[in-house]
C-alpha cells in the first residue's frame, strides 16, 4: 500500500479558455488518484464541511479514505490564473482554511506503508508525519515556492528525511540558490536526498542519483488545457508504479520516471481532474507504447 499526505482542496483555476470555480484539486488528490492506476492508495488530508458529498464519492471511488479528516470550517481553497502560453501561473488566492491547524494522524493500517509520498505541504509537518511509518522503503517529497520563501530550512531539513525529492525547475533555483540544474541536484544531494528529480514541464524531467543523470522527454501533446496538477500526478505515477512493484531498483525507478511522464500527460488535456479520472484500463499501457516508439532510435 502507497500512503500520501498533503492538501484536498476546491481551486479555482483561470485559463486563458476557461475559469474553474471551487472544483476538486489540491496536491494530494492528484498524486493519489494518478498513483491509484497502480496501488492501492490511503489518502491523509483533511477537509472543511463545505465538501460536498460529490466530491467525497469521487475520492472514495479511487482512494482509501480512512487517513481523510472532515473538520468544521472550510476547505482549503486556491486561486491561481495561467497566463497565454499556460506556462506561467499567479497565485491570486491561498486561503489555508482547516488546513491550517490541522494535526493529522496516519491511520494504524497506513503505518506499514512501505511507500509514503508526501505532496506540497507544511515541511514541518511533513517531517514529522514520516517519523510515523514504521517500515519504509522509498518515500518522496515535493515542495512549492510558498514554502521555500517561507520556511527554507525546514524543507532543507524535510528533504534529509526523504529518499527522492521531486521538484521543478525554478523552484530547484530558488531553493538551492543555483542557476545551473546540475548543481541545484548536486545541493540538494548533498542535504540527504539520494535521488533528485527536477521537472521542466512539457520538457519533462531530469532525475539524479550517484553521478548520473537520467533525463526523459515529455510526452508530446498537440492539445494542453490546463496544467494544474500535473507535477502531482507525475510524482504520484511515479511512487504508485514502485509501490505496484515493491522495489527500489534502479531499472525501475527510471521506468517510473516514464510513467510519471505519461500520467501528467494524461492530466494535462483535460480541465481540473478530468484528465486522469477519464483515463480507461489499457489507456496507460498504449501511451506507454508511443513513448516507447517517440524516444526510440
Amino acid at each position: 500500500m502507497l500512503t500520501v499526505f498533503g492538501s484536498t482542496a476546491l481551486d479555482t483555476i483561470r485559463t486563458p479558455t476557461k475559469t474553474l470555480k471551487n472544483v476538486l484539486g489540491g496536491a494530494a488528490t492528484y498524486a493519489a488518484i494518478s498513483s491509484s492506476n497502480f496501488v492501492k492508495t490511503g489518502l491523509i488530508a483533511v477537509v472543511g464541511e463545505d465538501f460536498s458529498k460529490k466530491n467525497h464519492n469521487i475520492l472514495s471511488k479511487y482512494l482509501d479514505l480512512q487517513g481523510l479528516t472532515i473538520s468544521k470550517g472550510k476547505t482549503f481553497r486556491y486561486d491561481g490564473k495561467y497566463d497565454n502560453t499556460l506556462s506561467t501561473r499567479s497565485t491570486l488566492k491561498t486561503e489555508l482554511n482547516v488546513l491550517g491547524d490541522f494535526k493529522p494522524i496516519v491511520p494504524d493500517e497506513y503505518k506499514k506503508s512501505q511507500f509514503v509520498y508526501l505532496a506540497n505541504n507544511d515541511p514541518e509537518q511533513n517531517t514529522k508525519l514520516i517519523k510515523e511509518f514504521d517500515n519504509v522503503k522509498f518515500s518522496m517529497c515535493d515542495t512549492i515556492d510558498f514554502w521555500i520563501s517561507t520556511k527554507r530550512s525546514a524543507v532543507i531539513k524535510m528533504i534529509k528525511n526523504v529518499d527522492a525529492v521531486v521538484i521543478n525547475d525554478e523552484e530547484a533555483k530558488l531553493l538551492t540558490k543555483e542557476h545551473n540544474l546540475i548543481k541545484c541536484a548536486k545541493k540538494m544531494k548533498q542535504w540527504g536526498a539520494k535521488y533528485v528529480i527536477i521537472k521542466k514541464g512539457e520538457h519533462g524531467s531530469l532525475m539524479f542519483y550517484d553521478d548520473v543523470v537520467f533525463p526523459t522527454a515529455g510526452f508530446s501533446l498537440e492539445n494542453v488545457v490546463d496544467p494544474t496538477g500535473a507535477g502531482d500526478s507525475f510524482a504520484g505515477a511515479m511512487i504508485g508504479y514502485l509501490a505496484s512493484k515493491n522495489t527500489t531498483k534502479i531499472s525501475e525507478i527510471k521506468k517510473a520516471v516514464v510513467y510519471g511522464n505519461v500520467l501528467g500527460s494524461f492530466a494535462v488535456e483535460k480541465y481540473g481532474l478530468d484528465g486522469l479520472l477519464k483515463i480507461k484500463k489499457g489507456d496507460i499501457g498504449k501511451r506507454i507504447k508511443s513513448y516507447e516508439k517517440m524516444i526510440q532510435f
